[in-house]
């Protein structure tokens, strides 16, 4: 099969050069978040719609080929992939000695107790888990589960695996969690994770987001900022997060601002859907279908067509807050955070 040429790599119409790829190993969960998905789940997709893990590591060894260096899985729960661990290894092999892809993993941390040697032992480097709150009844609420204790023994398990940094992601969400910012800062920084306050976003499948409801960054900054000595940290790239060291370090906190302070300037990444569509954004209206050219025998250059044809379309930004715009189809299990 013919390879790419690597040159040419992944720069949209703005310049933006494409060297972080986030995957979608599943849309299944085993949670069910109020801001994610209904009580009842959402209709999974067939297993002959998702990709192979041999179609999936051959989009990504193109990917890399053309410069992506940074790999994240995502999910839904990507720990729910029964071959996830063959999958980080094959990433984890791709690119040449000395020059391989950073494998991390966004996770709810259930089955961490059970994964996280094994996927340490496969390259994994790090993980970021889902984090909102740290009352048990809240966490059910919140979740409809009631798995707060089984997240905890997750990360500690993290910790004992030796992946890291551990970061935590959380979900600001008025009336629901907001009076928790400080607490969750404290709990990070006494656990040596780094915490990582989302805005909400217009993902959910119900299409009630509404930006009045939504806790903005100067407010959780205004919330940490009458309880710690908040440093900003220089040289943010093209990081989502703004991060501050917390009473002089060494915890820090982040903050990404998607909606009241975006960073799409700077973007470098893209997605692979579990079923093999490649988005340029979060809130794409299009998708490029990558698995059509797999099974219908294309080579390496036409996936590498596929991918150059995704960033090419990207646009500047994502629009929220300008009067045309619409929420993608898909909600956030669907799409891969």
């Amino acid at each position: 099969m013919s390879r790419p040429t690597p040159t040419a790599g992944l720069v949209d119409g703005f310049g933006r050069v494409h060297t972080d790829l986030r995957i979608s190993l599943t849309d299944r969960c085993s949670l069910r978040c109020t801001y994610c998905m209904p009580a009842e789940g959402v209709p999974w997709l067939p297993g002959s719609a998702m990709l192979s893990t041999e179609e999936l590591v051959r989009v990504t060894s193109v990917a890399v080929d053309l410069g992506i260096r940074k790999i994240r899985l995502t999910g839904g729960e990507p720990l729910l992939r029964p071959d996830v661990v063959d999958v980080v290894a094959a990433l984890a092999a791709l690119g040449t000695q000395g020059d391989r892809p950073e494998i991390s993993l966004t996770t709810n941390a259930l089955r961490l107790p059970q994964l996280a040697g094994p996927l340490k032992d496969a390259g994994l480097r790090r993980v970021n888990v889902s984090l909102d709150t740290l009352d048990r009844d809240r966490y059910t609420q919140l979740t409809r589960r009631d798995r707060l204790p089984q997240v905890l023994a997750g990360l500690e398990a993290a910790r004992a695996a030796g992946l890291a940094p551990i970061k935590l992601n959380a979900v600001a969400m008025r009336g629901v969690n907001d009076g928790e910012v400080v607490d969750l800062l404290r709990f990070a920084v006494e656990h040596d994770y780094q915490l990582r306050f989302i805005e909400q976003m217009p993902l959910d499948p119900g299409h009630t987001w509404d930006r009045t409801q939504m806790v903005s960054q100067t407010e959780i900054l205004d919330a940490l900022s009458a309880q710690f000595a908040l440093t900003p940290i220089p040289g943010r790239g093209t990081a989502p997060a703004e991060t501050w060291l917390v009473d002089g370090g060494p915890g820090i906190v982040g903050v990404i601002a998607s909606v009241s302070a975006p960073f799409c300037g700077s973007c470098d990444r893209l997605r692979l859907t579990a079923d093999g569509q490649l988005r340029a954004c979060l809130f794409a209206q299009s998708e490029t279908d990558v698995r059509t050219v797999l099974r219908s025998g294309g080579d390496d250059e036409a996936i590498a067509g596929a991918l150059r044809a995704c960033v090419a379309g990207k646009r500047a930004g994502h629009d929220i807050g300008d009067p045309d715009f619409h929420q993608p189809d898909r909600p956030m299990s669907a799409i891969g955070g």
